[in-house]
Parts: structure tokens; sequence; C-alpha cells
């Protein structure tokens, strides 16, 4: 699956919070790999901070694990799903969340 268009059309600077978790979970699930959301965080981060420097990363583009909890929660919703180009079907999971082996912590997936 490819990069929907409604990202594709943006600059890297005007990309939503919610852009950017998509696009490191389409990645991550490109390589069928699962994400905590420190991971997300950090994906961010350093995709902004290769991009635009540290500064720019710092202050303008960290995002909480709450913020990046609400749009995982974002993404099983009919306007995140029609512009990703998700699953439309609301009874179909796009999202899975599974818990880590040994750990407290959850790992997210995206499925289509």
């Amino acid at each position: 699956m490819k990069i929907p268009n409604c990202i594709k059309e943006k600059p890297m600077n005007k990309y939503t919070v919610d852009d950017c978790v998509f696009i490191v979970l389409h990645k991550a699930y490109l390589k069928n790999e699962w994400r905590m959301f420190h991971e997300i965080q950090q994906s961010i981060q350093n995709a902004y901070t290769n991009t635009y420097g540290e500064q720019y990363a710092r202050k303008r583009r960290f995002y909480g694990e709450n913020t990046i909890a609400a749009c995982v929660r974002n993404m099983r919703k009919a306007r995140c799903r029609e512009c990703y180009n998700l699953p439309l079907d609301m009874n179909t999971e796009v999202i899975v969340k599974r818990k880590r082996h040994n750990s407290r912590g959850y790992e997210y997936k995206l499925q289509y």
C-alpha cells in the first residue's frame, strides 16, 4: 500500500500528528514490525530532526505518549479511514494491539 494523496500533497512541515503517526505505523507495517508509543514518538522526532534540525524538532514536533494514543484511536474513526485509504467497514480493526513479551507495555501495528 502506498502513502495516501492526503499526505503526499502536503509539505512535511504541514503534517498533522495523525499524519505522522500513520506514516510511522505504515512504515512499520511494510517491515512487519510492531511499535510502542515511545518508539512512534522517537521515529517522528528523528524524521524532523534529520530534515529541519534538532531545535525545530524539539520545539515544534515533540508529541507526548497521550497525544500518540489519541492518534491511534483516531485511526479507527471514519474520517481517518477515508483519508488514509484504510478499510471503511467499521467492523474491521485497522490498529491491532498486543501485550509486549515480558513487559507491562503494549505494541501496536497497522492492519489492512
